[in-house]
């Protein structure tokens, strides 16, 4: 703390520090965004430029509480995915708990490249890499290491089954597997890694939108057939546009009688390990090779906790292990963790002990039961769509994501898509809810991802409402003779029950 020259503290920079503290206090316990707040507010082309002028850096300083504010206008401007209304993407809303864990990470602002500067959070970082990995039924030997985010964690994975599988003369010839709903961020992973396009074998899913087994099986023999070498097959644990999980016993089954790396991409489903309840829905996630697991999507995490996880840390090792006489131990115990050598990253921040921190406080069942308020939502999502009519459900409601298209028997495949697209933009544009759209089988689709444990049932009861709402007032404003062809209908059948999923 300052002085005023006298050996007393500068009251400015303690009436500072003051307000610091309090405006910190109250971003930790920041009460998530009332129904009635704006779902998205973002800038037009001038008032980015008009923004972009009066917010540079000058030569001059500015009062830290002006900047804080200004600061504020600029977060101010963005989808609020804490929102209860907010159900696109699959969203991070992290805890209080999570941003809690942030800030002291920022605060101490250990880098966790190496066990000599950080060994208190490497410590917890490799005793959460064995916790999580039990989680997932892998064995004792597991591995990893906390990355950015799922992308990286694919990225580290990939490397390791490259440099595990093949030997360099090889790569050229090597054949990977994955489905049709397989996330970007693989084949953006492999194009990184050194494989083209033809390397690539998309297999098709079935009507659960899971992987067909059968011709991944004849696409495998296929290819060793004509002097390919297949090594790695990628198996979805919750897909991003349906939620869908792929058999991954059978698949673990395929990887070990064709001798190939199985990588299980869980970003998104891997946290189900942690539901009691819905656990089963992720049976033989531990026989993968690897597995990637984002915190900051279902474990309520902020942005940058990602996971990679590897049957054996001898497989990071031998991708990512390097030296120098400049970062070398000299302080750290026999069998102790560096982590520079299990991932792409030096100088990193202690990302396991935001995820640490919330986990020790809530205990895995709380967890457990805030992931299962997802499957909650989604089903009764799913419950109420059915109840409306010409709404159809495209694909079954495994986890917390439902996908659903409003039909009219009179419009063709591209009128259908056109009218969807609208419907979505009309509850956006007034306030009514973030349900943007995706593409199924080539059709657009509405897609709700319900992860925030705060929403109630009775939420998504009033949602769906005023979705229906909006469906039949755009198609009535837009399609009037249509509109008439197909009134609406107050008593739609109702489904008697709300089914498991099985």
């Amino acid at each position: 703390m300052g002085s005023n020259g006298e050996g007393k503290p500068d009251s400015g920079l303690s009436s500072l520090m003051l307000e610091t503290e309090a405006f910190l206090t109250r971003l930790i316990t920041l009460k998530p965004p009332a129904p009635s707040d704006p779902i998205v507010r973002k800038l037009n082309s001038n008032e980015i430029q008009s923004m972009q002028h009066q917010i540079m850096p000058d030569d001059h300083p500015q009062d830290l509480p002006s900047v804080i504010q200004q600061a504020m206008t600029v977060f101010d401007n963005r989808m609020r995915l804490t929102h209860p209304h907010c159900f696109s993407y699959i969203p991070a809303c992290p805890s209080s708990l999570a941003r809690l864990g942030d800030l002291l990470t920022s605060v101490y602002n250990v880098n966790a490249v190496s066990w000599d500067v950080s060994s208190g959070p490497s410590a917890v970082e490799k005793a959460m890499i064995a916790w999580l990995g039990a989680q997932l039924g892998m064995p004792e030997s597991v591995g990893g290491c906390f990355v950015s985010g799922g992308s990286m964690a694919n990225m580290a994975a990939i490397i390791a089954a490259r440099d595990e599988m093949l030997n360099p003369r090889e790569r050229g010839n090597a054949v990977i597997y994955m489905s049709d709903q397989t996330h970007i961020s693989i084949s953006k992973a492999l194009h990184m890694t050194g494989f083209l396009d033809y390397q690539i074998h998309k297999i098709p899913t079935d009507d659960n939108f899971r992987i067909d087994v059968s011709m991944l099986r004849h696409a495998i023999d296929t290819d060793r057939k004509s002097g390919l070498l297949p090594f790695l097959l990628v198996a979805n644990c919750g897909t991003t546009n349906t939620g869908s999980i792929d058999p991954l016993g059978s698949l673990a089954d395929v990887a070990q009688d064709e001798k190939l790396w199985l990588h299980v991409d869980g970003a998104y489903g891997a946290s189900i390990a942690l539901s009691d309840k819905h656990r089963y829905l992720i049976d033989g996630i531990g026989r993968a090779d690897s597995v990637s697991w984002d915190g900051h999507k279902w474990l309520f995490q902020t942005y940058g906790c990602g996971i990679v996880l590897t049957r054996h840390p001898g497989s990071l090792l031998r991708s990512f292990a390097i030296d120098a006489e400049y970062i070398s131990g000299v302080l750290a115990p026999q069998g102790t963790t560096n982590f520079y050598n299990l991932g792409p990253e030096l100088s990193r921040p202690a990302r396991a002990m935001s995820l640490w921190l919330t986990l020790r406080t809530l205990g895995r069942h709380r967890m457990g039961e805030m992931i299962d308020q997802g499957f909650i939502l989604a089903r009764t999502a799913d419950y109420n769509i059915r109840r409306y009519k010409n709404w159809v459900v495209m694909a079954p409601t495994v986890s917390s994501t439902v996908v659903f298209r409003y039909t009219v028997r009179e419009f063709d495949e591209e009128e259908l898509d056109a009218l969807n697209k609208a419907i979505s933009q009309r509850l956006l544009a007034e306030n009514i809810a973030a349900i943007l759209t995706t593409k199924i089988r080539g059709r657009t689709t509405l897609r709700m991802c319900m992860m925030n444990p705060l929403v109630m049932p009775e939420t998504i009861d009033h949602v769906i409402s005023q979705l229906d709402k909006v469906a039949q007032s755009e198609l009535h404003n837009t399609y009037p003779k249509v509109a008439k062809m197909t009134p609406y209908c107050q008593e739609c059948p109702r489904v008697d029950i709300l089914q498991d999923v099985q």
